[in-house]
């Protein structure tokens, strides 16, 4: 049987590729620099792939920032504002499409998220006039290197109708007129890849998701150009995080020579799959989970692997990950401090290798000293008490509807919060983090290791919170912050101090280009056996006069951020962390602490694909949030964030979960989000972002100013916050303080237009979005 991955992690066992990113950026080290990082991961990760046993490795899946923004630039279609500056480096202009151009005041392109994963992509633009043309030779040029390695090369490139509908498009553009130009771009790499290759990967995964007819019916027609162009390579139709269902027709109809399926989040097609696949067609089987940490069930694979050689015969069998091993850590050997009984049931990208290529030999032969071995591990796991908790299984039973619900309505609470905020129009805010420098993770880092002692600990956190008080006085913010300075991340900070977590030396994953996140692991039960942030949002209130936000993050994110245990379903899980959250809650409230934000960021990206999946985890998710604020003072004022969502589709829910206050991302979009918040008369109040946090540059405050007023047109100005897309901790001070300064002196003018305004009856006149485009659709509604 042959065996592959769909992908393997970019960064590195050591996140080398983070490191020489950010030091080209910063400008201490060349391009050629960059380039030996890249050749050295690419060839260490064939290695892994080939020393682990696999018969192919994947080529193309190495980007130095994002693969979508890798296809964008193979078609040439780069936005007019990046074509601004003649005889620029193709790889400098790449980074301005990915970050933004500060000097210039050029925007970034949009990023949000990659289906339901926390992996963001940059988002294809389709504007007037765009040229398509090849404009890249990379995957070729990787094919030919891995093959001069002596590899077994398998390239893999995002499908067309994937790409074309994860896209952006403008006024009076169709993104579907493009299509012809584009596939014709992909069947010149085609034919360009077909003498060195015996597969090639083409990923869509957007048949695991409702399509539109429209849509569906275009496959055939371009795959049969496809095919056509590969000659005799044959291809692999890659599809993951879900089941083809009623797209299942549509994948076989593209005459593709492998269909790739994703056998752990989509079990279910297996049958029907296996009733319509055409005799001439291999199943590559994704049996090895790439969206988790934990050891495959060899067992039960083997069953599966069984069913498949009895119904078409192990001679068209392929086994695989599940999905790309980009959202996995590199190599578990790394991880030096986990308890053996919690390490010995996980596997990274390495050990998945391994367990794929296992898997294969086990088909072929006997192998059942190592299949007992794998059933006593998952047998353990039954019977470990550190995993079940009565208790908390009992207090999670225990909840019901009225746990749910604030003492108030909406309006009712509001009286009761205005009586003592006396908060001005469009007040002013910041999300929650402010940048987090060398100096507080050395110091932090140091505590971690014990060298720091616990006092001079906390005084320098003390320190640092003082100051961000002060910068924020000055600045003439309305609502504070303590800025976060004592936490690494807003969910691992809060899985140290919560027990079922365990945490990971070097497992990182990558989220966008270099920023890389260490999901924390749920293994068992989880319960709070302390306060968590009292002590740290106490001591802020008592340095100011201004009301100052406690910062927790919400149990329905703090699920989707860490890799969870998979022998429990993930709403019960998700019960347990919000009934936890919920008594950190109560502490701040008796601490004196008024209003207090419950960050969901991750509350869309966790929802099925399928429409049909997606009003059951709506329900059970929305809920978790309710329990942890709905014991709540009427008083007390609960903010929530949300980041990277197409609100349109769960807006109702958002409804439903009644914060006083959310803020959203808004900024790279101009407001374009807030249409759903118009079109469901959204009830509470509202902070849509109004500058961009994940670029470099400063906005300038016309800008600002423009963006409020479109806000304006949607949101009354009594229900309207003033705030950044998301936390700072990324940034840098000095652009952090000037883009906060233009922020607030936006706010301060906006603020003197309504107050004459409303003395004259007239109101300020709405400016157009800054690029002079209105944006009609973006995306697919995934």
């Amino acid at each position: 049987m042959e065996t592959h991955v769909l992908g393997f992690p970019r960064i590195g066992t050591n996140r080398e590729l983070k490191k020489a990113l950010e030091s080209y950026w910063k400008g201490t080290s060349k391009k050629e620099d960059l380039f030996a990082c890249e050749n050295a991961l690419k060839e260490r990760h064939w290695w892994f792939q080939r020393d682990q046993g696999l018969s192919m490795v994947t080529v193309g899946d190495f980007s130095f920032y994002d693969q979508m923004l890798d296809t964008t630039c193979l078609l040439g279609m780069i936005p007019q504002r990046f074509q601004t500056v003649t005889d620029e480096l193709e790889l400098d202009r790449y980074f301005r499409m990915a970050r933004g151009d500060a000097a210039a005041n050029i925007p970034a392109m949009e990023m949000t998220k990659w289906f339901d994963s926390n992996y963001h992509y940059l988002v294809p633009e389709f504007t007037p006039g765009m040229t398509i043309r090849r404009s890249s030779d990379k995957l070729v040029r990787d094919t030919v290197h891995a093959l001069s390695r002596e590899f077994r090369a398998k390239p893999v490139l995002i499908g067309p109708l994937t790409y074309i509908s994860l896209g952006m498009e403008y006024s009076g553009v169709d993104r579907w007129q493009y299509l012809d130009a584009i596939v014709d771009v992909y069947c010149s790499v085609l034919a360009e890849l077909a003498p060195y290759c015996i597969w090639i990967q083409i990923d869509e995964p957007i048949l695991c998701t409702d399509l539109p007819q429209q849509v569906r019916e275009l496959f055939a027609p371009v795959y049969r150009k496809l095919k056509q162009a590969a000659g005799n390579a044959k291809l692999l139709l890659a599809t993951y995080f879900g089941s083809l269902d009623e797209n299942l027709t549509t994948a076989l109809e593209t005459g593709c020579d492998g269909l790739h399926l994703d056998l752990v989040r989509g079990r279910r097609q297996l049958d029907q799959v296996l009733d319509l696949l055409p005799a001439t067609t291999i199943l590559s089987a994704g049996l090895v989970d790439g969206r988790n940490i934990w050891k495959n069930n060899l067992r039960q694979s083997k069953e599966v692997i069984e069913q498949l050689t009895s119904r078409i015969g192990s001679d068209r069998i392929m086994v695989a990950s599940s999905c790309s091993l980009l959202h996995v850590p590199v190599d578990l050997l790394q991880e030096r401090r986990l308890a053996p009984g919690i390490k010995d049931r996980m596997a990274f990208a390495v050990q998945k290798c391994r367990e794929v290529a296992v898997l294969a030999a086990i088909a072929e032969g006997e192998h059942e000293p190592l299949l007992r071995e794998n059933d006593q591990l998952f047998s353990e796991q039954c019977n470990d008490t550190g995993i079940l908790r009565r208790e908390v299984r009992e207090r999670a039973a225990a909840v019901n509807e009225s746990m749910l619900t604030r003492t108030s309505p909406y309006p009712v609470r509001k009286q009761r919060q205005d009586a003592w905020l006396q908060l001005p129009l469009l007040p002013t805010t910041t999300i929650g983090s402010f940048p987090q420098t060398t100096t507080i993770r050395s110091i932090r880092n140091s505590y971690h290791k014990g060298t720091l002692a616990e006092a001079a600990y906390r005084s320098f956190i003390q320190s640092e919170i003082r100051s961000a008080v002060e910068q924020q006085e000055r600045l003439g913010l309305d609502v504070l912050v303590h800025g976060e300075s004592e936490r690494n991340d807003m969910v691992e900070y809060f899985g140290q101090q919560l027990d079922g977590f365990c945490f990971m030396e070097n497992g990182w994953v990558q989220s966008y280009g270099s920023r890389c996140v260490k999901p924390p692991v749920i293994y068992g039960d989880v319960a709070r056996p302390a306060p968590m942030t009292v002590d740290w949002i106490s001591y802020t209130q008592s340095l100011t006069a201004k009301p100052v936000k406690g910062m927790l993050t919400g149990p329905v994110t703090i699920l989707n951020w860490s890799f969870v245990r998979n022998d429990l379903p993930r709403a019960e899980v998700c019960k347990q962390i919000a009934l936890a959250i919920r008594d950190e809650v109560a502490d701040l409230e008796k601490a004196g602490i008024g209003i207090i934000q419950v960050d969901e960021a991750a509350l869309r990206e966790g929802m099925p694909l399928r429409q049909k999946d997606a009003e059951r985890y709506l329900r059970w998710a929305v809920d978790c949030f309710r329990l942890t604020v709905g014991g709540a003072a009427d008083s007390t004022q609960i903010h929530t964030h949300m980041c990277y969502s197409k609100f349109n589709a769960i807006m109702p829910w958002i409804i439903e979960m009644d914060a006083d206050v959310i803020s959203i991302e808004a900024s790279r979009s101009k407001m374009e989000l807030l249409s759903a918040f118009r079109q469901y008369h959204y009830p509470n109040e509202i902070g849509p972002g109004i500058y961009d946090i994940h670029s470099p540059r400063v906005p300038e405050e016309e800008e600002l100013v423009a963006l409020i007023r479109l806000a304006l047109q949607v949101i009354p100005p009594e229900r309207l916050w003033i705030n950044p897309d998301c936390g700072l901790k990324t940034r840098q001070w000095p652009e952090t303080l000037a883009s906060l300064r233009n922020l607030v002196t936006a706010a301060h003018q906006i603020r003197l237009e309504l107050t004459a305004g409303a003395s004259s009856g007239t109101f300020p006149a709405v400016a157009p979005p800054a690029t002079g485009q209105t944006i009609t659709a973006v995306g697919a509604d995934i």
